[in-house]
């Protein structure tokens, strides 16, 4: 079977029971699931480096650099929390995989609208706040066709700082050669999910967050260059 068989097999399993669990938390272990068993039918091998760093029990906001599609499989593959995504508005409107993002609590952002952005940012905090757990977020707000960071939009970090919520700073590494955009095959080429040290927003004044911004997209140049030099 190929990718998109298994994710409608998936996405459609997600779909019922989510039925009869409203926190998402049946859909986070099927994404868990999937997205190992795309990376196994694809061949590629990944690692995680910087689990140790994290609660087991704690709930944080991933900071991202954005390579690669594969980068979602990667993420939900390596770190065993529940976790949704904010994700761009496109995605909602995909069968049956936007269908199960949607009901599996997952937040989409318009980016051609910043007021509703905006909006859409403030009902991920009250949703956070009823039914906590994690949250992976891209704030390049789009890939990198080069493998350079680009800067980091503001409003999910900033997000975290309003809720005081931990900010760990990740680097992907290896994604964009393994699948370059606009293609759907697969390139052999292992993955890394590396893994900063959360950052205590709760101890950041919020007159300081395009700092706060700063040293998150810092972290993640640091943790993917220092992959580099040890590759």
């Amino acid at each position: 079977m190929n990718v998109a068989i298994w994710t409608i097999i998936f996405g459609s399993v997600g779909l019922v029971g989510s039925l009869f669990e409203w926190r998402g938390k049946f859909l986070g272990w099927i994404a868990r699931i999937w997205s190992k068993l795309i990376l196994k039918i694809g061949g590629i091998k990944f690692s995680v480096q910087g689990l140790k760093k994290l609660d087991s029990n704690g709930h944080y906001i991933f900071a991202s650099n954005h390579e690669s599609a594969l980068d979602i499989p990667l993420v939900f593959a390596g770190l065993p929390y529940h976790i949704v995504s904010i994700s761009k508005i496109e995605l909602k409107y995909i069968p049956i995989f936007g269908w199960a993002m949607m009901a599996g609590g997952h937040f989409f952002v318009d980016r051609q609208n910043h007021k509703k952005a905006i909006q859409s940012l403030d009902r991920a905090k009250k949703s956070m706040i009823k039914n906590p757990r994690s949250i992976i977020i891209y704030p390049e707000g789009t890939r990198s066709s080069d493998g350079s960071i680009l800067p980091f939009k503001k409003g999910g970090l900033i997000m975290a700082l309003k809720m005081g919520v931990p900010v760990v700073p990740i680097a992907i590494i290896g994604t964009r050669e393994s699948m370059q955009k606009k293609r759907l095959s697969l390139k052999k080429q292992p993955l890394e999910l590396r893994i900063g040290e959360p950052i205590k927003t709760s101890e950041i004044d919020y007159k300081k967050r395009n700092e706060f911004v700063n040293q998150v997209r810092n972290a993640v140049v640091t943790l993917k260059f220092e992959q580099r030099i040890n590759a």
